[in-house]
């Protein structure tokens, strides 16, 4: 990993570094484990296997698309979020479980912000699961509003994803 991101005032245990295509394990397990702990309500895993080979496949796309970003968080030199933005859209945006609250969300999502706006952005998008109330209270508090878009999640028993957008200045 190489290229790390710093901005002044943030908290100094938190390193970002930009992520490279042989980071798709790590990406992968910080995904897997945000989901199995914050989508257990709406993948309860006793029915619904989660989709590895899916969801890892989907890191090696993101991490080698030229017209994409991903960086990961790490707190004490332990991987512990990762974004990925492309197209305008903040496309994923995962902590691990034992740093929700410590702040790793929302540095992710200013940088996030920070490169869709270097690219030309002006309004970003995203997507979240409508069952995911802890998600949504996030971006809800970060400006985020409901475009009353919506679709279908493809892995069983297909939820609903909602689409937020919210302007890529700093509020």
């Amino acid at each position: 990993m190489s290229g790390e991101i710093g901005h002044p005032g943030q908290r100094p245990a938190i390193r970002v570094v930009r992520a490279r295509a042989q980071d798709a394990d790590v990406c992968f397990g910080i995904a897997r484990a945000a989901a199995l702990a914050g989508f257990r309500h709406v993948f309860p895993p006793d029915r619904y296997e989660f989709p590895a080979e899916a969801i890892r496949a989907d890191w090696v796309s993101a991490l080698t698309d030229p017209n994409a970003q991903t960086y990961i968080a790490f707190a004490a030199d332990e991987a512990a979020g990762v974004v990925s933005v492309g197209g305008g859209i903040v496309q994923t945006l995962y902590v691990m479980p034992e740093s929700w609250g410590r702040g790793i969300g929302s540095r992710l999502h200013d940088l996030a912000l920070d490169r869709l706006r270097e690219a030309g952005v002006r309004e970003a998008r995203l997507w979240t699961l409508a069952e995911n109330q802890r998600a949504r209270t996030f971006y809800e508090r970060r400006g985020w509003k409901l475009t009353g878009r919506t679709r279908r999640v493809p892995f069983p028993p297909h939820p609903i994803d909602v689409e937020y957008a919210r302007s890529t200045d700093r509020i």
